[in-house]
């Protein structure tokens, strides 16, 4: 099939010749916009060169375009009722192949090392909304040789990644993201460009991972058990939020860590950027 699916006829016809439905459990949404699919390539800056994972890849609408733009693309989808659909949409391209199975607990670094030679790869999905941030952080945490990670979720928490202090959609998802790499919401994405329509807009954003390390932590387990017990009640102040988060710290020994880094004891955790984050989590450290 040399169709490119972008075309709404062409998707309805694929969908209806295979008699696919769709499931809600695998949060499918087909995307029929040229214009996006341009935007995700382009914000990836995907060329010759370059190896692409893809996730999720539905009945091959955006791989049909990552084939056209890079040396190879690995296809990795978990409904198995979609892999005959990709042998027919993928059928003339010879720089791609399709995996079935789940993201999360496919052996990614294996795959990198076996798929690419171990060399620098680009993710870039659409991703399902209900299981968008458990992906993107085991991305991020486990320190792939990934160089970029441009990826279609729900705007709202695209919006909340690419959070700075002090607003409401900043959280710990802001500090993580933002500790492993630069983010940038680079589209909206409205719910009209899908089959089947979803009930909220999305956006694209594009995460640049840090090569190296861009923060110097003590422990960075410690650092992000800080922060979720900051986050774990908002409405608390940093002082009552880390004393009862699990820390083992009283209330007068977190004063006077915030004291000695000039932090006020009434901020919430809101208000502070991943460097105060850092010299709470050192100095609770040093004293354990």
């Amino acid at each position: 099939m040399d169709k490119r699916l972008y075309s709404p006829k062409a998707t309805k016809e694929i969908i209806e010749k295979y008699g696919f439905k769709f499931s809600k459990s695998f949060g499918q949404n087909f995307l029929i916009d040229k214009n996006i699919l341009d935007k995700i390539c382009e914000g990836a800056n995907i060329t010759k060169e370059d190896g692409v994972i893809e996730i999720g890849p539905g009945i091959g609408t955006l791989t049909q375009e990552l084939c056209e733009r890079a040396g190879k693309v690995v296809a990795v989808e978990l409904d198995n009722r979609l892999i005959p659909i990709l042998d027919e949409t993928l059928f003339s391209y010879d720089n791609v192949k399709v995996i079935q199975g789940d993201i999360l607990k496919i052996d990614i670094e294996d795959l990198i090392k076996t798929e690419f030679d171990n060399k620098k790869v680009k993710v870039v999905a659409n991703l399902p909304y209900y299981i968008t941030t458990p992906i993107i952080m085991k991305l991020l945490e486990e320190r792939y040789n990934i160089e970029k990670i441009v990826v279609m979720i729900q705007k709202e928490v695209a919006m909340r990644i690419q959070a700075a202090p002090g607003g409401k959609d900043y959280g710990a998802l802001s500090i993580a993201a933002q500790y492993y790499s630069n983010p940038q919401i680079i589209a909206n994405v409205p719910k009209n460009v899908f089959i089947p329509k979803p009930k909220v807009d999305s956006a694209v954003i594009m995460l640049d991972v840090y090569s190296k390390p861009k923060f110097n932590v003590k422990d960075e387990k410690l650092l992000f058990k800080v922060v979720k017990a900051a986050f774990s009640k908002r409405r608390k102040t940093l002082v009552n939020a880390l004393s009862s988060g699990g820390l083992g710290l009283e209330k007068d020994q977190i004063r006077e860590i915030l004291s000695k880094h000039d932090i006020d004891h009434r901020i919430r955790g809101e208000k502070l950027s991943i460097e105060d984050f850092i010299k709470i989590s050192d100095a609770i450290y040093s004293i354990q």
